[in-house]
């Protein structure tokens, strides 16, 4: 079809899965049970982190850590005695252990005293950087900056070394959009939605292929830009809300 009637298809696509039934069997109800800012922020940073493999299990385990957590993610990042962190030390979801997990807590704890939160924290690179990469970039830096064990930089994607970043991509679109539909939370009003980026997986890759709205063959930080780009022709204001319709169409209608 041509560009216009694939718009139009995919717009369909879009009002089709950006609905509240979308959140159930997807890791956004994770922070959508928080009421407070912080509790939603550091509930999806933390799901969005896990949020590779079976969306069922990647569920259950950011559950757990919720549970762990006492449902209070920013009480417990910023007041966890080490009775409380040695309960964190059983949990695993593929390669990210507890040792990440306690650094992760760690890292949190200091942006919430120092750096104005996750918020905070991406909003400086974002001020300072026009590539949205240099800018994801930025807060990995200041991420692992507080003495984070090695193993633990791998589940922090580096845009800039290649990595499509989607998890991170994928916890901004959460964090940034809001267009009343009530799956995102747009909760962050300090970074625009025009500079967010395509949540990039296999699903969504194969999808943007067969639709011709990306050639590369890789699933890495250019094809990232590549498939983005050609969103923006659409609706540069808010390209990645077609997340949903690309995801939709790979998940639950085997496109």
């Amino acid at each position: 079809m041509d560009s216009e009637a694939l718009k139009t298809f995919m717009d369909g696509r879009v009002a089709m899965y950006n609905r509240t039934d979308f959140i159930g069997s997807d890791p956004i109800l994770i922070p959508h049970r928080f009421g407070a800012k912080e509790d939603k922020e550091i509930s999806a940073f933390l799901a969005a982190t896990i949020a590779w493999g079976k969306r069922s299990i990647i569920i259950a385990n950011a559950e757990k850590l919720m549970a762990v957590m006492e449902n209070q993610p920013l009480a417990y990042i910023m007041h966890a005695s080490d009775n409380d962190l040695m309960k964190l030390e059983s949990f695993v979801h593929r390669t990210f252990n507890a040792t990440d997990l306690l650094y992760f807590v760690e890292a949190l704890r200091q942006l919430y005293k120092g750096y104005g939160g996750l918020e905070g924290a991406f909003s400086v690179g974002f001020e300072k950087h026009e590539s949205t990469a240099e800018a994801i970039a930025s807060f990995r830096e200041l991420f692992l900056s507080f003495g984070a064990p090695e193993r633990t930089g791998k589940h922090v994607a580096n845009p800039l070394k290649g990595s499509s970043a989607k998890r991170l991509n994928m916890f901004l679109r959460w964090m940034v959009r809001n267009d009343n539909a009530g799956v995102d939370l747009g909760i962050w009003k300090s970074i625009s939605p025009a500079r967010l980026m395509l949540p990039l997986d296999v699903h969504t890759g194969n999808v943007a292929r067969k639709t011709g709205l990306l050639v590369r063959t890789q699933d890495d930080w250019k094809a990232v830009e590549e498939v983005t780009s050609n969103l923006r022709r659409w609706d540069p204001e808010d390209p990645v809300k077609y997340d949903f319709a690309l995801f939709g169409l790979g998940i639950f209608e085997g496109y």
